[in-house]
């Protein structure tokens, strides 16, 4: 089977899938309507859907090396002004990037996989995973068993791109880190509230709050190796209730992004260690809670340079080849990386047009859904090609 072929053949019964799911746009952990509509389809291919904590799994094959693939699922909290007719009706969640096709696409994926599935030569593991966008749903899927039962050996996600570019773009990083950790952190000060007359008599949180701002500032500019790239942003701080009152409690939230693990480590534990001392120089204290807990994204060079290869077998008019691409952002696919031997991909969804003026997480952001039957296939593919040279 050329799965290019049957995945346009099925062209419209994923466009059809992914339009049902950015309607339905779900955030977070639980997403009902979302996974239930998931396993229905999965089961209507003649899968058998199992819970896998709040995601999705499914196996293929028989026996074997094993390869997971992965399609995040959840939307944003925000409105969707894209204009398009199945826009999500809420005015609250918006698929603005674009799990409503990763998770279109590995459904199309599975169902050319099982009409196959006699050939397969090895094991194939779905994974449909909610909150990405809190970085919560990898490590939930982890506690609850996904990699366990058949035990994963490699693994392979793809993430689509709008903007202004042609689809058929694919872009990789084979050699370094290709997005980076995310440290997410939030700092409670605790002091002594006052009338705002008697400072002497309480201790300031707000006060504390600027030192300890100030001070997170010097570990970019002084700790941190300059050759590596690295983020401290504190992106609130909220105290007070009124102008002539000391409040008892100051809050600092943040994040930390580093294109290192050692970076990532020197940072985190800087961080805490500034904000406690810094803290207790002005009679205060702090209670200091990691929102979020994700390491920098570093494919797997080898099966990297195996799935570019995979892809360019298909023959597919125009997919090119775009090496060496990182960002700051982040993505928690990168703990399943830091597991088992992973490979990521962005898939080109944009427009030359107008269409491509808006990026990702933009509420008016809009998708090409010639991407659907190219993303699909890639998976498909390479999941077969991969298990048949691994055996």
């Amino acid at each position: 089977m050329n799965y290019y072929e049957r995945a346009l053949e099925l062209k419209d019964e994923t466009i059809a899938n992914r339009r049902h799911i950015h309607k339905n746009a779900e955030t977070g952990l639980d997403l009902p309507k979302t996974k239930a509509y998931v396993m229905e389809k999965l089961t209507e291919y003649g899968l058998e859907p199992k819970d896998c904590g709040y995601g999705v799994t499914a196996t293929l094959g028989k026996g074997g090396k094993v390869l997971l693939l992965r399609a995040d699922m959840d939307a944003l909290p925000m409105p969707e002004e894209s204009g398009e007719e199945f826009a999500c009706p809420t005015g609250k969640e918006a698929h603005t990037c674009g799990h409503d096709f990763h998770a279109a696409m590995l459904l199309t994926a599975a169902k050319m996989l099982k009409e196959k599935e006699d050939t397969l030569e090895g094991t194939i593991k779905f994974m449909f995973q909610p909150a990405e966008e809190t970085f919560e749903g990898s490590k939930n899927m982890i506690e609850n068993g996904i990699l366990e039962n058949p035990p994963v050996d490699a693994a392979l996600a793809y993430h689509v791109s709008p903007g202004k570019m042609p689809i058929g773009l694919f872009m990789y990083n084979d050699k370094d880190t290709m997005m980076y950790s995310v440290d997410g952190f939030k700092i409670t000060i605790h002091g002594k509230g006052s009338h705002g007359a008697y400072p002497h008599v309480g201790i300031d949180p707000i006060n504390i709050g600027v030192h300890i701002h100030l001070a997170l500032q010097e570990l970019i500019a002084r700790e941190s190796d300059p050759t590596h790239s690295c983020v401290l942003t504190i992106g609130q701080f909220a105290g007070g209730t009124a102008a002539n009152i000391i409040p008892e409690t100051a809050v600092l939230q943040g994040t930390i992004r580093t294109n290192k693990p050692e970076a990532r480590e020197l940072l985190v534990r800087r961080m805490k260690e500034v904000a406690e001392k810094t803290a207790a120089v002005y009679n205060g204290t702090v209670d200091i809670e990691m929102i979020s807990e994700v390491p920098p994204l570093i494919c797997n060079p080898k099966l990297t340079d195996e799935v570019v290869g995979y892809m360019q077998e298909l023959g597919i008019p125009g997919l090119t080849p775009y090496p060496g691409i990182s960002a700051s952002a982040s993505e928690d696919f990168a703990v399943i990386a830091e597991k088992v031997p992973s490979t990521f991909m962005y898939l080109s969804a944009g427009y030359l047009d107008e269409r491509g003026q808006y990026p990702a997480h933009h509420p008016k952001a809009q998708f090409n859904e010639d991407v659907c039957p190219i993303g699909a296939a890639c998976l498909a593919h390479c999941a077969s090609q991969w298990l048949k040279n691994n055996k």
